[in-house]
């Protein structure tokens, strides 16, 4: 088949061209860790939507398994649109409130995935609180991304 010859050859070129992959992985990984929730969004082509259509949407995992219905949707003191769900409850009982940022989901038809909060840290939000948050009217119109799977 191959020479020894060719072999030894093509072996530190196929060596440096695995350490330049590698290379350029890490680039784009912390490429990626740059980019803000916001410009995130911005690229899944946010559309119109209204808040009413909004509520008691589920809200699901990469799994398709419910996380939480939309129970609220805020605008906080700084600007930010925020989901409120009701997490951790079993058969609807028990369960906290938690706030989901706008910017971390996407809307799937009748259904809105979390796209950037992985479920198992979803419990380690923190309990929502309404002290600084205004209920947005369901006539309102409000901008969210779109998604497909």
């Amino acid at each position: 088949m191959y020479s020894r010859r060719t072999i030894l050859t093509l072996l530190p070129l196929a060596a440096l061209g695995l350490r330049l992959g590698r290379s350029a992985v890490a680039d784009e990984s912390t490429a990626v860790d740059t980019v803000t929730p916001e410009q995130r969004m911005n690229r899944r082509f946010p559309q119109n939507v209204r808040v009413g259509d909004l509520l008691g949407l589920p809200l699901i995992d990469y799994d398709n398994r419910i996380l939480g219905r939309v129970e609220e949707v805020v605008r906080t003191h700084d600007g930010k649109i925020v989901l409120v769900t009701t997490y951790g409850s079993w058969f609807g009982l028990g369960g906290r409130p938690v706030g989901v940022p706008l910017e971390t989901v996407a809307i799937l038809g009748r259904q809105i995935g979390v796209l950037d909060i992985d479920r198992k840290d979803f419990s380690s939000l923190p309990t929502w609180q309404r002290t600084s948050a205004t209920g947005i009217s369901p006539d309102e119109t409000i901008r969210i991304a779109i998604a497909r799977r």
